[in-house]
């Protein structure tokens, strides 16, 4: 028997700093549930399985100019959802199939059937699949290794970030192309994983009081592609170990997309200089 309410969670306040639970946002639990019989054509009744919370989410909290709106007060919160179609009047999603979309956080949602995308999974995936390595996830991961950092066999590759969503996709991607991969990562646990599930080569805590010498370390033969998932101190440490004309793609540091930076070498130093900067804009919406 379907439901006569859903739940919605919408934003009550900005917050200034982290999010703040009970004040961020608001649990709204008596929205009027809608039906199937009352789709128009081409509508689709959609209930998410799964919500995908990002970190980019945070910035959409604040009420600034971006590479999109800000979510307004009392709008349900932006995100991406998988799930399954209740009710259809669009051939393109049967009842019972599975899609997903940017619907926010609800239980329910009437959706036009341009707002959803069709999942069709590959043997042995879950449906969760389609919000990290087969979405949003792999695909950041994919072109920003392959299209902007133009990894290849050969290439020593550095990932921050790396035990992430994004970063541990970006160095097995990596690694099938035939580069050297070292990721840096939060905790040993983490590092362990790295190595011995994904096949990293090598690994760096952060967090270790001696990171800094083993990071010059790990770099000596210089870095080819450094994949940013983080920005701050770690990358002012890898622009120090770059190879001339390296690659660095900009994931974590940057809203604007996806960038490049060219590095040249100050004659016999191991300080870098940026030399030219060109924006590549490819951003995974």
């Amino acid at each position: 028997m379907a439901p006569n309410t859903y739940k919605t969670i919408v934003l009550a306040k900005r917050p200034k700093d982290n999010v703040i639970p009970g004040e961020t946002f608001k649990l709204i639990s008596d929205n009027a549930a809608p039906s199937a019989d009352s789709l128009k054509d081409g509508e689709v009744l959609f209930q998410p399985n799964y919500l995908s919370i990002d970190p980019a989410m945070r910035g959409w909290l604040n009420d600034t100019r971006s590479y999109i709106p800000p979510v307004h007060i009392d709008e349900v919160m932006r995100g991406q959802a998988v799930g399954v179609v209740l009710g259809s009047k669009d051939s393109k999603f049967p009842k019972g199939s599975y899609a997903q979309g940017t619907v926010g956080w609800t239980e329910l949602k009437v959706c036009k059937g341009k707002e959803l995308e069709k999942i069709e999974l590959p043997r042995g995936a879950r449906l969760t699949d389609a919000l990290s390595v087969l979405g949003m996830t792999g695909l950041t991961a994919y072109f920003g290794i392959t299209d902007v950092g133009k990894v290849k066999a050969g290439d020593f590759v550095v990932v921050s970030g790396a035990a992430g969503a994004t970063g541990s996709v970006v160095g097995q991607i990596a690694k099938l192309k035939g580069a050297t991969v070292l990721g840096i990562a939060g905790s040993d646990e983490k590092c362990s994983w790295l190595k011995e599930e994904l096949g990293f080569d090598g690994t760096l805590n952060y967090k270790d009081k001696e990171f800094g010498k083993k990071f010059r370390a790990a770099t000596k033969n210089l870095i080819d592609v450094y994949f940013d998932n983080v920005g701050g101190e770690i990358l002012d440490m890898a622009l120090s170990r770059a190879k001339p004309h390296a690659r660095f793609v900009m994931c974590g540091g940057t809203l604007d997309g996806l960038c490049i930076l060219t590095i040249t070498l100050t004659s016999s130093q191991a300080s870098a200089s940026i030399t030219r900067l060109s924006r590549r804009g490819r951003r995974t919406t």
